[in-house]
């Protein structure tokens, strides 16, 4: 094993060693007394409840990066990438062809190998908790939608970066981060009005109190909106959330209809407030400007490293190649990428904390906005007491306590202990 072999075997062992500490210390600081702000909110019963659909996530999780793992090992020591790039090169298709075939067969395998986890997580641990509502006939479409919108969308853009390299040498790498980017914008255009409908039906909030109020906030804020979607998130499980998506005239808010039907007026009105100080704290913009210089620094990375014969000899490839140097490039950047994901969490936090601070600012009612966080933690069984590391590298959002505490401090009040 080169240099290269040495660097992605460290690598991967050492973001599999974090994360696995990351979820001991997780379960560990599992408090099995109720933080004294959910007094009345969290029956006893519940809160263990809570505990326990951690554990039990935690557990499984440990199975399924165990099993990725080792399976990525194996098939790579085996020497099963070197394998598949002969088998499809025989095929004679040509250059772009072959790479789309051989990452194609990848994903499949990964796709068909990780379906039991799927399945399980679904129809086991999610049942056993409250949570499923997803049938048999849904979780096959949902499958089936998946694969078809990755070959009608990647294959093409993968097309595109293959052909690019082979044909525009030095600057390939600047002519792929453009039609990357081109497609980026473009995905985020179209998804709220044509793809995100291939999953869920979403419908326009029916006239009355909630609508009226919701509105209302947006004039007083300024916020351009031409209507609020109720989504069926009922259709496949029973949690609760809300979320903003797109830019220009095809940006959508969107309300799962389990949130509605849990939640006051206010405290919906204070999660709009929310969703749309993301808008206008430019938190959208900056991760579409920071995701777009994300992806041209890889790419640039990616030309340096994507033909040295040392990376495909740590893989035990006869031939080099843009698609396989694609991926083995992928796994050469995990500490650089585990880095980035850290920085990018707590960027994250930060921004949830702003989007906060708006809705309780804008619509003077932090304990609307208090409220609903406390019955989302209940709804959808969420840890209290996750321990600081894991936050660190799993969390996007600030947790709970955290939330309620900054809030709480915006309108004087005190903080439960």
């Amino acid at each position: 094993m080169n240099i290269y072999g040495l660097i992605i075997l460290i690598a991967l062992l050492a973001n599999f060693g974090l994360a696995l500490i990351a979820d001991w210390l997780n379960l560990r600081a599992l408090d099995p007394q109720l933080p004294r702000e959910f007094a009345g909110v969290y029956d006893t019963e519940k809160y263990a409840r809570s505990q326990e659909y951690t554990r039990v996530g935690t557990r499984f999780g440990f199975v399924t990066g165990t099993f990725d793992l080792a399976l990525l090992l194996i098939f790579w020591q085996a020497g099963g990438f070197n394998y598949l790039d002969q088998l499809v090169r025989g095929w004679g298709l040509g250059g772009v062809a072959t790479g789309l075939v051989f990452t194609g067969l990848l994903l499949l395998a990964k796709t068909l190998i990780s379906l039991p986890f799927s399945i399980y997580s679904t129809f086991v641990i999610e049942e056993r908790f409250g949570f499923n509502r997803t049938s048999p006939a849904t979780f096959i479409a949902d499958l089936g939608k998946g694969i078809m919108l990755t070959i009608l969308l990647g294959g093409p853009l993968l097309a595109a970066v293959l052909w690019f390299f082979a044909t525009t040498g030095n600057l390939a790498w600047l002519w792929c981060w453009g039609a990357v980017t081109l497609f980026t914008l473009i995905v985020q255009f179209i998804a709220p009005a044509w793809i995100m409908p291939l999953f869920n039906k979403f419908s326009p909030l029916e006239k009355g109190e909630l609508r009226e109020a919701i509105f209302n906030f947006a004039d007083s804020v300024g916020f351009s909106l031409k209507n609020v979607f109720v989504m069926d998130g009922s259709k496949r499980s029973s949690k609760s959330n809300a979320f903003f998506t797109g830019f220009g005239r095809n940006k959508r808010i969107a309300l799962f209809d389990t949130l509605i039907n849990k939640h006051s007026v206010p405290e919906l009105v204070g999660v709009l407030a929310h969703e749309i100080g993301h808008y206008q704290k430019k938190h959208i913009f900056q991760g579409m400007v920071i995701s777009i210089l994300h992806t041209g620094v890889m790419l640039y990375l990616l030309s340096i490293f994507v033909s040295h014969p040392g990376l495909f000899s740590a893989f035990y490839m006869d031939h080099s190649s843009v698609y396989a140097g694609m991926i083995f490039f992928g796994l050469l950047f995990t500490p650089i990428e585990m880095v980035l994901s850290l920085m990018m969490n707590i960027l994250s936090r930060h921004n949830e904390f702003e989007a906060d601070a708006f809705a309780a600012e804008h619509t003077g009612e932090p304990e609307s906005m208090i409220d609903a966080l406390k019955k989302l933690s209940v709804d959808n069984l969420a840890n209290l007491t996750p321990h600081p590391f894991y936050v660190l590298l799993h969390y996007s959002h600030p947790p709970l306590l955290q939330r309620i505490t900054a809030l709480r401090a915006l309108s004087g009040g005190k903080q439960l202990s």
